[in-house]
């Protein structure tokens, strides 16, 4: 069945050189001029992609994209900004656009593009069925399964926020899969990973002899993930310089690699994620605001584990089922289950999955005790430090560990600040069981937290000044720390 594509545009040129091109390309195209003459053509008949210039004599593109959300919201529409116009075409893909271009439209984009867009009415509801499944019957994942079924079809940059070991990658995996690019690569990197003198050289690729020891022509994650997707995790870890070169590339949709004269053209759409608070780090000037905002067009939060504790149990037979490699079910006690039910795990989905593969090597008979989950130990720390991020093969769910700290009630916390607040901090630790660095660094933390809190009577703001961080900031440290007020 031939596609048919609506163009709102008032310029007679770019009307007839956009239908032009669509007709060599085998495609149907309708033009009109205004935004009521694209209402009327879209109530009475069917399409299967807009195209709208941000102009338009009785309105603007945006409003078009907002009415095309609520009537058609199937349908794809895309908008045409003027050149460097990248806040409008920004605000358009929050509200619901498929992509934009930019004038002076180039024709490979524009055909780039159209090819994404109408490859959604066909590949939609197959690329559902294949897509990985984000476990869990809870409403908080149900919302997550919706809101990435809705935005898969988009192009727009999206943003993975929670903490480690919630499924941020997975979540972009999802997206990917249920996107019009799941016939291309899902290439992730770990931001945080890459040596930050051979950044550059990883994400654009080198060409050879362009510095010592580029012996061949290197292909970059951006041309590795052309036509597909390109996974930024841990993307607070990229340092300043190389911000500024990531900002270019997705507004640009080019490329230079490292010893080339030419620009490349990448179709590349960005996902990134981080555990930590990126809106903090723009506030500290450790992270871009414009690649911020830029980054962050759609945003998705995962929930923790604990959030969701009806879904430990489904999790968990998921998990052992899955390490039932001769056929064989390992089993569960009824005591080992309700130890998972009451445990907080600070390491999310990760720690469930590593204390069950732990428990399963060391049960006997295929059947996992309380004793051998072995909840008292060093779990998390084993959890964080046994799972790279780069290793998505075969998880669950996410990466790492963040927090690793109970809730502590503000009395307690004061209590605690009060016994003794003259007492050397590191002789506090001395005898104090410890189970990974981390858990060592973020103890001695709170200890200082807390001793300066009760030196300014609990005045965060006073606290702040003199240990010379932003009110956010630790704000921020005392909700990681679990110091509750």
């Amino acid at each position: 069945m031939e596609k048919t594509v609506l163009i709102i545009d008032d310029e007679l040129d770019l009307r007839e050189l956009l239908k032009l091109t669509l007709v060599k390309m085998g495609i149907a195209a309708v033009a009109v001029e205004t935004v009521n003459e694209a209402r009327a053509e879209l109530q009475q008949n069917p399409f299967d992609l807009c195209l709208t210039d941000m102009r338009l004599p009785d309105g603007n593109g945006l409003d078009l994209v907002a009415w095309v959300q609520k009537h058609h919201p199937q349908l794809p529409i895309a908008v045409i900004t003027a050149y460097g116009n990248v806040e409008l075409a920004v605000e358009a893909l929050k509200l619901g656009a498929f992509d934009f271009l930019s004038k002076p439209v180039e024709l490979p984009r524009l055909r780039q593009l159209v090819t994404n867009a109408l490859s959604l009415t066909s590949d939609h509801n197959d690329n559902q069925d294949n897509c990985p499944l984000l476990l869990g019957q809870s409403q908080l994942m149900k919302n997550i399964r919706q809101q990435i079924a809705k935005v898969a079809r988009s192009q727009a940059p999206m943003f993975i926020s929670g903490e480690s070991g919630t499924g941020k990658e997975l979540a972009a995996r999802s997206i990917h899969q249920q996107s019009p690019r799941v016939g291309g690569s899902f290439v992730p990197v770990n931001c945080g990973a890459i040596a930050s003198n051979l950044m550059e050289s990883e994400f654009f690729g080198h060409r050879k002899g362009s510095f010592t020891g580029a012996i061949d022509d290197k292909q970059g994650l951006f041309q590795a993930a052309c036509g597909g997707t390109l996974f930024l995790d841990e993307v607070a870890d990229l340092p300043l310089d190389m911000q500024v070169k990531l900002l270019r590339a997705i507004q640009e949709k080019r490329i230079r690699p490292v010893g080339s004269e030419n620009e490349i053209d990448v179709d590349v759409r960005i996902i990134s994620a981080t555990h930590k608070n990126l809106q903090d780090a723009v506030i500290d000037g450790r992270f871009r605001s414009d690649l911020f905002y830029r980054l962050n067009v759609i945003d998705i939060h995962m929930p923790s584990l604990r959030q969701r504790p009806e879904d430990i149990e489904p999790l968990t037979l998921h998990i052992l089922q899955s390490l039932s490699e001769d056929g064989k079910p390992i089993e569960l006690t009824t005591q080992a289950l309700k130890a998972l039910l009451e445990y907080s795990f600070p390491g999310n989905v990760r720690e469930l999955e590593n204390i069950l593969e732990r428990a399963a090597t060391l049960c006997e008979d295929n059947r996992i005790d309380l004793a051998d989950l072995k909840l008292g130990s060093s779990t998390v720390a084993e959890a964080a430090s046994g799972n790279d991020s780069s290793n998505v093969n075969g998880n669950i769910d996410g990466a790492g560990i963040e927090s690793r700290n109970k809730n502590i009630p503000l009395e307690h916390a004061k209590a605690a600040a009060t016994k003794d607040p003259t007492k050397d901090i590191s002789a506090k630790h001395q005898t104090a069981q410890i189970n990974s660095l981390d858990d060592h660094l973020e103890e001695v933390e709170k200890e200082i937290l807390l001793e300066t809190l009760e030196k300014s009577r609990w005045n965060k703001t006073e606290a702040a000044k003199k240990l010379g961080i932003s009110f956010r900031s630790i704000r921020y440290r005392l909700q990681k720390l679990g110091i509750d007020d």
